[in-house]
C-alpha cells in the first residue's frame, strides 16, 4: 500500500502543478473555423475569451492546456467571425421607422394606399400618419406621386411619409395645411415640388424641414424604448457596432446613458449632427469615447438623393434636363465648417452621392489635409465619382464610406438619371478601394435593409435578392470576399478610429464575434442572402442565440 501511495502521489503533484499553471478565463470557444480577419487573415480553431476581451486564439488542443475557462462552448465546426461593424447607419432612425407604417417594396402608389389603411387601423390613436420606404422608381408610373390620393384616403388625418432614401416627403393637403406650404415657399437646399402651380405634395430635401417642425416629436423616453427594438434587430442580423450617422446632443446623451445603465449593448459610433449649436458644444467639449459609443466625428451633407434628383450632378439629369440637383449647404459653408472641423482634430464624414458634391468635397478636404495624413476623413457613399476626382481619395487618405445594396437598388434606373457613360462611374467600390487599399461598407438602414449580409453579396456578386442580372451589375467594380469581409469588420473599425479595439478576433481586442450557419468565403453567392445568424457575442457576452451551437 505505502508503494502505491508512494507512486501516486507524484502523480497529484504533477496534476496540481499543472492546474496551478494554468491561467483562468471566462470562456473558451472551440470546434469553430474562426476568421480572424486580421493582417494575415489568419484562420483559426479556437480562442478564449476573459473579461470581455479576446486574450488568445489558436488551436483548441494548446488552448485547453493554458487556460481554466469557467465556460467552454463547442460550436461543431461552425464559422465564426468578428462582429459586424456597421460604419454609416441611423440606428435611432431603424427604431423609429419600427414604429411607422413600412412601405419597403411597394409596388405602386395604390399598394402605399392599402398598407397606410392598414396601419391606420392598428393604431387609431396616431395624430399625424407616418410611413417610410416608397420608391416611384419600382412602380409602373415612375414620377413623383402627387398628394390626391392621400387626401381622398385620409382628408382628416395628416399624411407625411418618407421616401427610401429619406430625401423625399410625401404629404397630403392637410399636412400642407398645418404647416403653411404655399406655391411661394422656399428653402435653401430644397425644393417643394409644384404641380401646375400649387404643392403637389413632394418636398425635397431641406423643404422637407417645413413639415418636419410641425410633426409631433417623440419624446425621450419614446426613443429609448426604440433605441432597444433597434438593438434586437440589428443584434439578430451580427451587427455588433453600429453608427448613428447624424444624431443631436440629446440623443447622444441618451444613447450613453442607456449603455451605463446596461440596457443597451450594442456599441454605437455616433456622428453629430451639423448645425452652429453642435459645433459650438462639440468642439468646446471634445472627442469622447466610453467602452460603448464613440463620439468624435460630425455627420456633413453636401447634396441630396439620386432617387429623388436631389444629388448635385456636374451635368444635367439625362432623365430631366432642366436640372442638376442642389447643394445642400453653400460652397463657402462647407468650406468653413470642414476648417474648423480640421483645427479641432474631429473626423469630417461627409454626404456625397452626385459628381458635383463628391468633386466639392474633394477638393475642400485636400486643402486642408494636403496630402496623406492619419485625419481619416470620409466620403460618405462616394456614389457618383468622376474619373479624374477618384484618385483624390488615395492623394488625400480620404476613406470611402459606402454602402454596396445602393448599387443593387439603384441599377434598374440609375443610367435612366446618369446616362451611359456617366453611370460607369458609379457604386465604383474596387476603383475606390484602391486608393488608399481600404473601403468601409455600410448598409444605410433604414434606407436599406440592415442585413450586413446583403451588402456582402451585393459587393461581391453586385445582385439583388433574385440574384440579378445573372452576370452582376458593372462587375469591373466588383470587391473580392476577404476585401468584403474586412470592409464590414477590421477596416470598418479602421474608419472609425477603433481598429485597436475590435474589426477582429485577436488577443487584447474587444471579445465582438458573430456565429453563422454557413461559410460566406465559401458558399456559393446565391447563397449568400440566405445565411442566418446563429449567435451574437458582445464584450464576451451572448446577446443573441440559444444552446451551444
Amino acid at each position: 500500500m505505502k508503494h502505491v501511495v508512494a507512486r501516486f502521489l507524484p502523480l497529484c503533484a504533477y496534476w496540481l502543478l499543472a492546474c496551478s499553471s494554468q491561467k483562468s478565463a471566462d470562456l473558451l470557444v472551440t470546434n469553430a473555423h474562426v476568421y480572424t480577419a486580421d493582417s494575415a487573415f489568419s484562420t483559426a480553431d479556437a480562442f478564449v475569451v476573459n473579461d470581455g476581451t479576446f486574450l488568445a486564439v489558436g488551436k483548441a488542443d494548446e488552448l485547453r492546456k493554458q487556460y481554466d475557462a469557467d465556460s467552454t462552448v463547442d460550436l461543431g465546426g461552425a464559422p465564426v467571425y468578428p462582429g459586424f461593424y456597421d460604419p454609416h447607419s441611423h440606428f435611432l432612425g431603424l427604431g423609429q421607422v419600427l414604429d411607422q407604417a413600412d412601405l419597403v417594396g411597394a409596388d405602386s402608389y395604390d399598394d402605399v394606399i392599402a398598407r397606410l389603411k392598414n396601419f391606420y387601423k392598428q393604431h387609431p390613436q396616431v395624430l399625424w400618419l407616418t410611413g417610410r420606404g416608397w420608391d416611384q422608381n419600382d412602380w409602373a408610373d415612375k414620377q413623383f406621386p402627387t398628394k390626391e390620393k392621400l387626401d381622398a384616403a385620409f382628408p382628416n388625418i395628416p399624411v407625411a411619409l418618407m421616401r427610401v432614401d429619406g430625401h423625399a416627403l410625401l404629404v397630403n393637403s392637410k399636412a400642407l395645411r398645418l404647416a403653411q406650404i404655399t406655391a411661394g415657399s422656399r428653402l435653401a437646399g430644397g425644393e417643394v415640388v409644384l404641380q401646375n402651380g400649387q404643392p403637389s405634395g413632394v418636398l425635397v430635401d431641406n423643404a422637407m424641414q417645413l413639415v418636419r417642425r410641425v410633426l409631433p416629436q417623440p419624446t425621450l423616453a419614446d426613443k429609448a424604448r426604440m433605441l432597444k427594438a433597434a438593438e434586437r434587430v440589428c443584434v439578430a442580423l451580427g451587427l455588433t457596432t453600429i453608427s448613428d450617422a447624424g444624431i443631436s446632443p440629446a440623443e447622444i446623451d441618451l444613447i450613453d446613458s442607456l449603455h451605463k445603465a446596461g440596457q443597451l449593448k450594442i456599441r454605437d459610433y455616433a456622428m453629430v449632427s451639423l448645425g452652429e449649436p453642435n459645433l459650438n458644444l462639440y468642439l468646446k467639449k471634445g472627442p469622447f469615447q466610453t467602452d460603448r459609443l464613440t463620439v468624435k466625428s460630425f455627420k456633413l451633407y453636401a447634396d441630396g438623393a439620386l432617387g429623388s434628383r436631389g444629388a448635385c450632378l456636374r451635368k444635367p439629369y439625362t432623365d430631366r434636363p432642366q436640372t442638376g440637383g442642389f447643394l445642400l449647404l453653400a460652397p463657402d459653408e462647407l468650406a468653413r465648417v470642414t476648417a474648423l472641423l480640421y483645427k479641432s482634430g474631429f473626423q469630417a464624414n461627409t454626404h456625397c452621392i452626385g459628381d458635383s458634391a463628391n468633386h466639392l468635397m474633394l477638393d475642400l478636404y485636400g486643402k486642408l489635409l494636403k496630402g496623406k495624413n492619419d485625419r481619416r476623413w470620409r466620403i460618405e457613399h462616394a456614389q457618383v465619382v468622376s474619373p479624374e476626382d477618384v484618385a483624390k481619395f488615395g492623394r488625400y487618405a480620404i476613406i470611402p464610406s459606402v454602402q454596396p445594396t445602393h448599387a443593387t437598388s439603384d441599377m434598374y434606373w440609375a443610367a435612366d438619371r446618369l446616362g451611359p457613360i456617366r453611370v460607369k462611374g458609379a457604386y465604383a467600390f474596387n476603383d475606390l478601394m484602391k486608393q488608399m487599399g481600404v473601403i468601409a461598407f455600410g448598409s444605410d438602414f433604414p434606407v436599406e435593409a440592415p442585413n450586413p449580409l446583403f451588402g456582402f453579396h451585393a459587393a461581391v456578386a453586385r445582385q439583388d435578392a433574385k440574384n440579378f442580372p445573372a452576370a452582376g451589375y458593372q462587375m469591373e467594380n466588383a470587391v473580392d470576399r476577404r476585401s468584403a469581409l474586412l470592409a464590414m469588420t477590421r477596416w470598418a473599425a479602421y474608419a472609425c478610429f477603433e481598429e485597436q479595439l475590435r474589426g477582429s478576433i485577436a488577443p487584447g481586442k474587444q471579445a465582438d464575434f458573430v456565429v453563422l450557419d454557413r461559410d460566406i468565403m465559401t458558399v456559393p453567392n446565391e447563397q449568400l442572402r440566405g445565411t442566418q445568424v446563429r449567435q451574437t457575442w458582445i464584450n464576451g457576452e451572448k446577446v443573441f442565440g440559444s444552446g451551444q451551437n
